[in-house]
């Protein structure tokens, strides 16, 4: 027969040991933590801060520590959506803002806010509003990387002791009123206008200046030609004029030469149309004297006279 109280008490050590084991594999994994790499986690013994556990494996004391959720030590962006401002002039603007933050300390980000994504947009809300609320309208639209400047320099001081550290802030847009956006187009098409009709007028005058200097320029060019064509032409005409006289000078001419060539030079006196009148020098009758003396026929020597009486006689 079989002892039921053995076969209990065998039941009794198998359970027994089952549960043990149980709890040693809770106890293990509840005392094993492993961190992954930029992350922290905050450890709390018995409901009190204890330490910051850094990435890797990391050994807790079971059903004492407790670890909270894990801190994310990563730059975070955060988008915030748009907020209303008004500005100097009393318009009111729609401005989105972008804001990269960095966690730096766990225990601060955990303990010292409740939320500091919360906190952050909020106080980017507040400390825009005071910013842009001292600029106008143009100079918010032209004053970006002054606005970005103030508003990271703000954000950092009060995050500082969250255990942030806010390294930029961008404003993404800046949207004013419907009807300001229709004058702000209008005005910029009307100097577009006015900038095309200034580089018009511009073109037109420098294309007339170039024009101008350039008929200038080919007028200076043809009367420098036609002048040294004229010096030249009465340079030739002395040389030749000379050429001549010197010859004449050379051949010593008499009057039966002199004769000749004037009347080789009445033909292009008569020459052209409007050759209407002559005028004819004083010298001009004197050649001709000479001229017909040249060609009239000579008389007899007089030794031929005397010899033809003698002749006669002698016979």
């Amino acid at each position: 027969m079989i002892d039921v109280g053995a076969f209990i008490g065998q039941i009794f050590i198998a359970v027994l040991l089952v549960v043990v084991a149980i709890f040693v594999v809770v106890v293990i994994f509840r005392s094993i933590r492993i961190i992954p790499q930029a992350y922290a986690g905050v450890v709390e013994r018995l409901g009190r801060y204890q330490r910051t556990l850094s990435p890797g494996l990391n050994l807790l004391v079971p059903f004492i520590d407790r670890l909270r959720p894990l801190v994310d030590m990563r730059e975070q962006v955060v988008s915030f959506p748009p907020q209303p401002v008004i500005t100097e002039d009393n318009l009111v603007v729609s401005i989105d803002t972008v804001v990269y933050f960095q966690v730096t300390d766990a225990r601060a980000a955990t303990y010292e806010i409740a939320n500091y994504l919360s906190a952050v947009e909020q106080l980017t809300t507040t400390t825009l509003r005071n910013v842009v609320g001292g600029l106008n309208l143009e100079e918010a639209l032209t004053s970006r990387d002054e606005i970005n400047g103030q508003l990271r320099v703000v954000l950092d001081e009060a995050t500082g002791k969250w255990g942030l550290r806010v390294s930029r802030v961008e404003l993404k847009a800046i949207d004013p009123p419907v009807s300001i956006q229709d004058s702000m187009e209008k005005q910029m098409r009307a100097e577009r206008d006015r900038r095309a009709a200034i580089l018009t007028a511009e073109g037109s005058k420098q294309s007339q200046i170039l024009e101008a200097e350039g008929r200038r320029q080919a007028e200076i060019l043809r009367a420098e030609g036609d002048k040294e064509a004229a010096v030249l032409r009465a340079q030739g005409e002395a040389q030749a004029i000379q050429a001549v006289f010197d010859a004449i000078h050379a051949g010593n001419p008499d009057d039966k030469l002199l004769a000749y060539q004037y009347l080789q030079t009445l033909p292009k006196i008569s020459e052209g149309a409007s050759n209407k009148v002559w005028i004819i020098p004083s010298e001009f009758t004197e050649a001709l004297k000479g001229f017909s003396t040249a060609f009239a026929p000579r008389p007899p020597s007089d030794g031929l006279r005397r010899s033809g009486p003698a002749g006669t006689g002698s016979s």
